[in-house]
């Protein structure tokens, strides 16, 4: 379960991030949408390094269950609003690899987001009940969903 400081945090940044989302649509620059994704998918990658260090380390149900509540609350925080046709070009000095196929299939796009959403929150329900083996399955499906990602919109 969440301690109320966890559960305070997640609702923390879950306002941030429907503010953000609601920045995003009243007019960010096309160079800010892609800071902030950069920056969100940082911190998801952060948080992901932190579950596998313990899943090949000693297993820490806690900080597991803490960083998969920082990947699932940043999945759901309506990141989409931070892709706007021209973020798929480096501009104003930010960098993105972005391909521009992701804005020539958004329902394909849709369904690859639907199903990293819901591996994130399948890993936040998982690693809070702290069986290692669930965890380490879980982890598994989420890894290949960010992978679905990568592997068709991302850039080398």
């Amino acid at each position: 379960m969440f301690s109320k400081k966890m559960l305070t945090l997640t609702l923390a940044t879950l306002s941030l991030s429907v503010a953000g989302g609601a920045l995003a649509n009243s007019g960010l620059k096309p160079e800010e949408m892609i800071k902030f994704r950069k920056a969100s998918y940082n911190f998801m990658a952060w948080n992901m390094g932190k579950i596998k260090a313990s899943l090949d380390g000693n297993f820490n149900k806690d900080e597991v269950a803490k960083a998969a509540a920082a990947v699932a609350t940043v999945a759901n925080s309506g990141m989409g609003a931070l892709y706007a046709p021209g973020t798929d070009k480096d501009v104003g000095g930010e960098k993105t690899r972005l391909k521009s196929e992701f804005f020539k299939e958004p329902e394909k796009v849709r369904e690859i987001a639907m199903n990293f959403n819901a591996q994130a929150n399948e890993m936040a329900k998982v690693a809070a009940g702290g069986d290692v083996a669930a965890v380490r399955a879980q982890f598994g499906k989420l890894g290949d969903s960010c992978k679905a990602c990568h592997d068709r919109y991302r850039a080398k």
